[in-house]
């Protein structure tokens, strides 16, 4: 039995249409195991489509929209993968808009696989070292992250991995930092330096 050490924290679990089962499922199991509360937002109410790869996996019920929903409702934000997902994700402003203010308010985010896409997209990733599905690294570099090829990176609350066989490691460091609460950040352009 997992330590329940996450004991009335709740996590947003961000994902849409072709997220990849196993990045969303797994890591939410985990979560949960260690007593997290675990919510997932979309963009539509209803299921969203999970893929394994290339192929239809199980629809998974929807808990919120990002329209319902705030950051400071919530200790965490995770950000499974899957090509698809991220890549519809961070063409909605409200989607974009409710990952922006996790990074502000310092809370852990974790995004395994594509999901840095939608970090890229939330202009939140100037500063940080970050890993990814290997496709991505140049997006990461040109927003002005540093991106390295490892099975887990933490950088400011910031949590990142490759592909599903990081799993493991992404939901062991997740939880060590939503233990910790919240996180410094590099300060970004257009930031006021008020409280």
């Amino acid at each position: 039995m997992a330590e329940r050490n996450l004991e009335g924290k709740r996590i947003a679990i961000l994902a849409t249409e072709g997220v990849e089962q196993v990045e969303l499922t797994e890591p939410r199991k985990e979560l949960e195991q260690a007593g997290a509360t675990t919510e997932l937002i979309s963009l539509q109410p209803g299921v969203v489509q999970a893929m394994n790869h290339i192929d239809k996996g199980d629809t998974i019920p929807v808990d919120r929209t990002v329209e319902q929903v705030d950051a400071e409702s919530y200790d965490g934000l995770l950000l499974p993968g899957g090509a698809l997902n991220p890549d519809n994700l961070r063409q909605d402003e409200q989607a974009v808009g409710f990952v922006r203010a996790f990074y502000d308010t310092g809370k852990p985010i974790a995004a395994i696989c594509h999901a840095p896409w939608i970090l890229v997209e939330a202009d939140v990733a100037r500063g940080l070292t970050m890993t990814s599905w290997p496709s991505l690294q140049t997006d990461i570099r040109n927003a002005g992250g540093t991106w390295v090829d490892q099975e887990v990176v933490s950088d400011s609350g910031i949590i990142t991995s490759r592909k599903p066989d990081d799993i493991p490691a992404f939901s062991k460091t997740m939880i060590e930092q939503l233990q910790g609460g919240r996180h410094e950040r590099p300060r970004l352009a257009g930031q006021s330096t008020a409280g």
